[in-house]
């Protein structure tokens, strides 16, 4: 951290009951910003079901997969039975030392648990409780981001043009929905400091998925268009997220979004009559004669490599940049600095931040303890928080009400 910085939520602590990705992811962001994560995990399933989900290339033996630790860093796993009395009652007391609850259960099922807003509020009306849904509150379906994906219009419009509909390669609702609930967390926080009360909170897959739909939803609302799949190419501006080939057989990406910087384009292309043609001289000339003006552009650029192309671009500032796989992203230094890394078994595993922003006066943690084992913090939360001896946390682990790893 820099001097005269601060960790804004230090202080602050989480009850993470969420699994997968939207939830934790935000479990994390808050992690980074100083909160205390307690991320509770089902005994039943074995904790965090990504825990499970694994590359072949990845270790069998460990319980923290690359999927999981993607959103996982700077948590303490705390391993229950929440359909057992005693493992409720427990959460309950975990929730009264708690500021924020994050859930991601479908609508109804914080209820069967006994674990929604209403009942956990009478143990903290302080309480900020964060909920993570698939369509809202009024729909009973769990939310899948592959599906949801399909149903708020993003695969239909991903694609080449003659190829089919195509999921985008992340869970992207899980993330736009997860920045909107931290967004309403944080003014919750700040609500809750000026006013003193707490309150409900819900972010769904399908209406973030909606909500980021941004110009192409406006295509068809103002201008009457379904977007179709065009590839990496804007249906608004031409060249624009178009890819082109190098003489090198690697790719770069076009973002040319201005008239003045098309014209810089074809006189460092050596063809600056271009922009003065009727058919490209403006950028809707260029939307109509899309397929023309890229077949040119890939004939002059086809005849440099990448690094070449890409450094005259950046002399006369025509936006370009290459087409990096993922090796290529994590060489690049502003990736590099985003990086966590700590030591797990006899290696070390990575991670990426997922604070991105910086302030002059507050600051995200530089270092997270790297992502839990499952139930590796079971023993501590009990009794550092709740202050229960040995032979109580035994009886609960021979129970069946709780797991802990051992040490």
């Amino acid at each position: 951290m820099e001097k005269n910085t601060r960790l804004p939520l230090e202080g602050i602590t989480v009850l993470e009951l969420a699994n997968v990705l939207a939830g934790p992811s935000v479990g994390m962001f808050l992690a980074e910003l100083g909160a205390d994560v307690l991320k509770v995990e089902n005994i039943k399933s074995c904790g965090d079901v990504t825990r499970h989900w694994k590359l072949s290339t990845e270790d069998a033996e460990t319980d923290i997969s690359g999927y999981f630790s993607c959103v996982n860093w700077g948590k303490k796993s705390y391993a229950t039975d929440l359909t057992k009395e005693e493992g409720l009652e427990i959460i309950y007391e975990l929730v009264r030392k708690s500021d924020i609850v994050l859930v991601s259960y479908k609508p109804g099922d914080a209820e069967k648990l006994k674990v929604d807003y209403p009942t956990l509020k009478e143990h903290n009306p302080g309480l900020i409780f964060a909920h993570i849904t698939g369509y809202g509150l009024k729909i009973k379906r769990a939310g899948y981001d592959a599906i949801i994906q399909a149903e708020s219009g993003f695969t239909y419009m991903n694609g080449e043009p003659e190829g089919n509909p195509t999921k985008m390669p992340v869970a992207l609702m899980d993330v736009l929905a997860a920045h909107q609930l931290k967004e309403a967390i944080l003014l919750a926080l700040l609500s809750r400091e000026l006013h003193g009360e707490g309150q409900y909170i819900e972010s769904s897959l399908f209406k973030s998925g909606v909500a980021s739909l941004a110009n192409q939803a406006t295509n068809w609302l103002v201008g009457g268009s379904i977007p179709k799949r065009i590839g990496s190419d804007h249906p608004n501006i031409v060249p624009y997220g178009t890819i082109f080939s190098t003489a090198d057989g690697k790719e770069i990406v076009l973002a040319v979004g201005t008239d003045k910087q098309f014209r810089e384009l074809c006189k460092l292309l050596g063809r600056e009559e271009l922009a003065e043609d009727d058919r490209f001289r403006k950028n809707q000339d260029r939307v109509r004669n899309s397929d023309k003006i890229k077949s040119l552009l890939q004939e002059l650029i086809g005849e440099y490599p990448r690094s070449e192309i890409l450094e005259k671009m950046s002399e006369k500032a025509v936006p370009a940049g290459g087409v990096y796989n993922m090796e290529e992203v994590f060489e690049t230094p502003e990736a590099k600095e985003m990086l966590f890394e700590a030591p797990l078994n006899s290696g070390e595993i990575k991670g990426v931040r997922s604070v991105s922003f910086s302030c002059s006066t507050i600051a995200s943690k530089e270092q997270l303890s790297r992502p839990p084992h499952y139930g590796e913090h079971t023993r501590t939360i009990l009794s550092d928080m709740l202050n229960l001896g040995n032979e109580q946390i035994e009886q609960l682990i021979n129970k069946g009400v709780i797991y802990a790893k051992e040490q």
